[in-house]
This record gives structure tokens, C-alpha cells and sequence, in this order.
């Protein structure tokens, strides 16, 4: 197994740059996952590790290997689509072991590995059957199953998950981290569901317009965000941002009509600043008036109140428990101080205090 160096990676399709000098280290048997909105350039870079597109600057390792201008087919690698690009007219067996038929390897090495990868993703009772007889989540299996076989320095794994339904995709998010935790390998993880990110990763990378925002352990960039962006990324639901001013050692938060006191550089006074703060470290206050309850979801031991305040701004709130808001009731909000977060309004840099 090997890990993954990019180093001031560039990629251009003609005059237009999409992938902006990335710099990254993917230690070996990291489970890394790149994360980000559509058009971020995630799944580019993938396709770039996996040399299925070409790298117009910079350079690409993997362990001690530079693959920068290699064939797809010499580095090690194996990739994962969300298509699952399965042979319809082949069993399961025929499909795990197709690659390594086709570079002619020894008939019993061939079945000693599928073996193995039938073993490890408890397929079983499939070999037989052709993917048209499979279920979405099971085919999946069969295109990890299939990646296993080759035994590759790095999994890569392109938005695997986009095209199952919800109960699939946590079934299969369970069996993506068995894996990894089974053998060890180094994977890079494309998705645009943070929930995904959060749950399967040992390091996120947090892409934005082919630049890297942060990177870091999941709980780190979700208690320690660096800019607006990653803290409004990371979190289910997401962060809430608040307008506010600096004053006289405190922050003016309109919408809440209240002052928090927080000790400030002077340079910031007067100065416009957003205010986040988390669903879940929000209480509401039934005596309160500035904000009117717009509307409420309930998920049984959880519900999240959708509240307006007179200025337009939204806020959401976190509640548990047998007591909730309803529909209409004007209510207040209290939090402890430590718990917000200040962002530069015109940077959307954190400012850390």
C-alpha cells in the first residue's frame, strides 16, 4: 500500500484553470475524502490522481512511484464510478475477475482472489447471478469487489453512492468503512454529502473552486473551522450566520436584538462582522420576542425549528426533548458565548479571538 503526494498540481482545459496549484499529502492507509459543491473540481482531481486526465502542472507520487505523465493502467490503482460499470452479460464472478483475465494471470490466482473479495464484501450468494438480477446497493459490491481483485496501491472511489436511495446508501457507507478498516489500503473518497465526509473519513479536504479551503480531521474542521465557507459546509444541518457590528468590547447581533460581550481587536470596532452559531448549541427562550417560529420539522427525537427574525434573517435550532415550539409563537434564543463563531463579513475569514 502507498500514500498519494500532489505537489503545486495544476489542471487547464485550454485558457481556463480549474484546479489552482493543490498541495496534499494522503498518508499511507488514509481513508481521504474530497468534499465540496458541484464544480468544486473534486471529482477532477480524482480523475487526475487516477490518471484518466491528464496534469498540466506540477507533479503526483504515489509511495516513493512519480506518476505524474503515467498510464492509468501503471499506477497502482483502482477506481470506483457511481455508474457502477458492470458487464450486463457477465456473472459476478466474470466481472470481479475480468481485469486480471484480461492481463492474462494464472486461472488459480484468479479465483483465489475473487474468492477473497467474495469473502470480504459477502457476495456469496451472487456469483452466478448477472447484474440485471442485482439490487443497486449489490452491484456496487460487485464494482468494489471488482477493484479489490486487482489489489491496488490506492482505492479511488468517484460519488459511489450518488445513485442509491437512502437506505442503501447508509447500508453501503457501513460496508465502505468495514472495508478499509479490513484492509488497511489508502482510499480517496469523492462526495458532495458532507454526512458522508464526516462519518467515513480520517482526513476531509474541503474543495472550493479548484482550491483547497481546509483540510483536517472531520471533528477538527467542524469545531475548528478556518473560514465562513468550511464552517458553513461541515455540519448537518449547517451553521447559521448572523449579521452583526463590533462595538464597545461586545457584538451587535440585529437579529437576536441583543448585544454578546466578546473581547475584540480595537481595529475591528464599527466593523461589519457575521455571527455563526450551530443548530444544536441554540436554546430557545419561550419568554423571548424577537424571533417568530416560521415553521418546524420533526424527525421523532429530534426536530428542528425554522426561526424568521424582523430583519429576514433564518435561523435554525435544534430541539429535543417533549417540550417544542410551534408554528407562529414568538420566542427569544440564549447560547453560551463560547459557542459562536466570528467571520470577517468582506474576507469571510475566521476571526479567532
Amino acid at each position: 500500500m502507498s500514500g498519494v503526494t500532489l505537489n503545486k498540481v495544476i489542471k487547464k482545459y485550454g485558457d481556463v484553470q480549474v484546479i489552482h496549484g493543490i498541495d496534499l499529502e494522503i498518508e499511507d492507509g488514509e481513508f481521504c475524502v474530497f468534499v465540496g459543491p458541484s464544480g468544486c473540481g473534486k471529482s477532477t482531481l480524482l480523475r487526475m490522481v487516477a490518471g484518466l486526465e491528464e496534469t498540466t502542472g506540477g507533479s503526483m507520487s504515489i509511495g516513493d512511484r512519480d506518476v505524474t505523465t503515467m498510464d492509468p493502467s501503471e499506477r497502482g490503482v483502482a477506481i470506483v464510478f457511481q455508474t457502477y460499470a458492470l458487464y450486463p452479460h457477465m456473472t459476478v464472478r466474470e466481472n470481479m475477475g475480468f481485469g486480471l483475465k484480461m492481463n492474462r494471470h494464472p486461472k488459480k490466482e484468479i479465483i483465489e482472489k475473487v474468492a477473497e473479495a467474495t469473502r470480504i464484501l459477502k457476495l456469496e450468494d451472487y456469483l452466478e447471478r448477472k447484474p440485471a438480477a442485482l439490487s443497486g446497493g449489490q452491484r456496487q459490491r460487485v464494482s468494489i469487489g471488482r477493484a479489490i481483485v486487482r489489489g491496488p496501491d490506492v482505492f479511488l472511489f468517484d460519488e459511489p453512492l450518488s445513485n442509491l436511495d437512502a437506505e442503501l446508501r447508509v447500508e453501503m457507507r457501513v460496508e465502505i468503512a468495514r472495508l478499509h478498516k479490513e484492509i488497511g489500503a489508502t482510499m480517496i473518497y469523492v462526495t458532495h454529502d458532507q454526512v458522508e465526509a464526516m462519518t467515513l473519513a480520517d482526513k476531509i479536504v474541503v474543495l472550493r473552486m479548484g482550491e483547497i479551503e481546509q483540510v483536517g480531521a472531520p471533528m477538527d474542521l467542524y469545531r475548528d473551522p478556518d473560514n465562513k465557507f468550511v464552517a458553513g459546509f461541515i455540519g448537518s444541518p449547517a451553521m447559521n450566520f448572523m449579521d452583526g457590528v463590533v462595538g464597545n468590547g461586545e457584538i451587535e447581533i440585529a437579529a437576536l436584538k441583543a448585544s454578546v460581550p466578546m473581547n475584540i481587536a480595537a481595529a475591528y470596532k464599527g466593523k461589519a462582522v457575521s455571527v455563526g452559531l450551530r443548530p444544536e448549541h441554540l436554546m430557545i427562550d419561550p419568554a423571548g420576542d424577537a424571533l417568530r417560529v416560521d415553521l418546524t420539522e420533526s424527525l421523532g427525537g429530534v426536530s428542528y425549528a425554522y426561526l424568521m427574525s424582523e430583519n429576514g434573517e433564518r435561523i435554525v435550532v435544534e430541539e429535543r426533548g417533549d417540550d417544542r415550539v410551534s408554528e407562529g409563537q414568538m420566542v427569544g434564543l440564549t447560547f453560551e458565548d463560547r459557542r459562536f463563531y466570528l467571520f470577517d463579513a468582506e474576507t469571510e475569514a475566521r476571526i479567532r479571538t
